[in-house]
């Protein structure tokens, strides 16, 4: 598919959180875009009716496809008997996922894909802010909204290179491939692996195997940045042929903590405060920064960005604060991100209470087999709290969860388990927030709990 030649292109799936900034995206550059989807939220809704591209209706119309569409862009929400795909195919149309499509627009381009199971979404957005910061050109595909972006897509003409977070989470529902396979990187990260999305991949062989795939993919004179301290990752990073590819393992940012401020330490730049926190982000600052490196930014100027960082959205975001009391809102589901994030917040505040609550919202975390990766996960609050919505597991047919069946899994008899988001909210008011710090995770939303209001509440308990 030539570049030149795209004029009109169809969504399937417009609404998702990267589909609906990739029509915005296309929209921005002058294409004729039009999509469809079943279900659009906001603020996908709001900033697509902004743009002129929210669909006249919800629903799927195959009518809306004829030969004069260049190419169709597949979500993986849509299922493979769509009736637009199937209509899409019929006509022999151009079908693409959205790596696929990332990758044809940046065949020019020299890519540098984020993966891991967990961290790619801060290290990609640290990198993109460094960037920015200096004033580079670049283009981007990152999965959560940052600060000083309008997108979280960005395709143009003269960029010379694009920064993309690579998912291990299946393309599209006809290939059924990672994304992160189909973007065909040059310079790779692979910031850790723990065993996720068991309704694709049933074991953690079977998971792990696909980011071995990842860095094999790493062509001559390419780059694989990786953790060097998980085990995991070393079982498929391990240098084969070092005098090809640059291998290049990182660790933890030397740094202290003081007064709830973390503060790193660098050889020519002397100590440096910075917004973000905890041990995981400290090796995604470095990973962040090997990357930075390798496209020719100075460490000077990599730091000095680096202090004007706050994070990604929903990631350890600071939702309100007083002098006693921190609240925060984490995007953290997976066990492995659970407990760092866990970890980070009591290891900056060791002398504050901390009551940490965690939305089971997943398929991988309503599953029987897999809830035991959560052993200890929650180990570091002094007031764990599990939450899940009986309607979540009955609408994805899943068996129903017990209390003991969650303390046995967590491996903590203490574990205070909800099932009702108001009760959960008046537990939390109830609490003596005095000197104590609250952790929200979740990729869900508690069963639409107005976080906002939440927050204020607490800090005025």
């Amino acid at each position: 598919m030539e570049k030149k030649e795209l004029q009109r292109i169809h969504l399937i799936a417009t609404g998702g959180s990267i589909m609906h900034n990739l029509a915005l995206a296309l929209h921005d550059k002058g294409l004729n875009v039009t999509g469809s989807d079943d279900e659009i939220f906001e603020p996908a809704k709001s900033r697509l009716a902004a743009a002129g591209l929210l669909p006249a209706q919800e629903g799927w119309f195959p009518e809306k496809l004829d030969a004069t569409i260049d190419a169709v862009i597949l979500g993986m929400h849509a299922r493979p008997d769509n009736p637009e795909l199937l209509k899409a195919q019929e006509l022999g149309l151009p079908i693409y996922s959205f790596p696929e499509f990332i990758y044809e627009q940046s065949r020019d381009k020299q890519r540098i894909v984020i993966g891991g199971s967990h961290g790619k979404t801060s290290i990609t957005s640290i990198i993109m802010h460094v960037l920015k910061t200096i004033g580079r050109k670049f283009d981007y595909a990152v999965g959560a909204q940052i600060e000083g972006f309008d997108r979280m897509v960005k395709l143009t003409e003269d960029a010379p290179i694009i920064i993309i977070e690579g998912d291990e989470y299946l393309s599209d529902p006809i290939k059924r491939v990672p994304k992160f396979h189909l973007y065909h990187h040059h310079i790779a990260v692979i910031s850790g692996i723990s065993w996720d999305h068991i309704n694709v991949f049933p074991d953690p062989d079977m998971y792990r195997d696909q980011f071995r795939i990842f860095a094999e993919m790493t062509p001559k004179a390419g780059t694989l940045i990786y953790t060097k301290d998980d085990e995991q990752v070393q079982l498929v990073a391990v240098p084969r042929n070092p005098a090809d590819i640059n291998y290049i393992g990182y660790g933890v940012h030397d740094h202290t903590i003081k007064n709830g401020k973390t503060i790193l330490h660098t050889k020519k730049d002397g100590d440096i405060e910075i917004q973000l926190f905890g041990e995981h982000n400290l090796r995604n600052i470095n990973a962040a920064k090997e990357v930075c490196k390798k496209i020719g930014v100075k460490a000077h100027d990599f730091y000095e960005a680096l202090k004007t960082f706050k994070g990604a959205a929903k990631r350890l975001e600071k939702m309100g604060e007083t002098d006693t009391t921190v609240i925060f809102r984490d995007f953290a589901h997976a066990p492995s991100k659970v407990k760092a994030t866990t970890e980070a917040v009591k290891a900056q505040y060791p002398q504050r209470q901390l009551v940490a609550a965690l939305e089971l919202h997943t398929f991988s975390s309503l599953n029987k087999n897999f809830i035991p990766q959560y052993a200890g996960a929650l180990d570091k609050a002094d007031e764990a709290i599990v939450y899940f919505n009986p309607k979540t597991i009955e609408h994805k047919r899943m068996e129903m969860l017990s209390e003991d069946e969650l303390k046995a899994a967590f491996k903590n008899p203490n574990l205070k388990v909800f099932t009702d988001s108001e009760a959960l909210q008046q537990h939390l008011l109830n609490y003596n927030w005095q000197n104590a710090n609250l952790l929200l995770m979740s990729s869900g939303n508690y069963n639409n709990i107005n976080m906002e209001a939440l927050t204020q509440a607490v800090l005025k308990a």
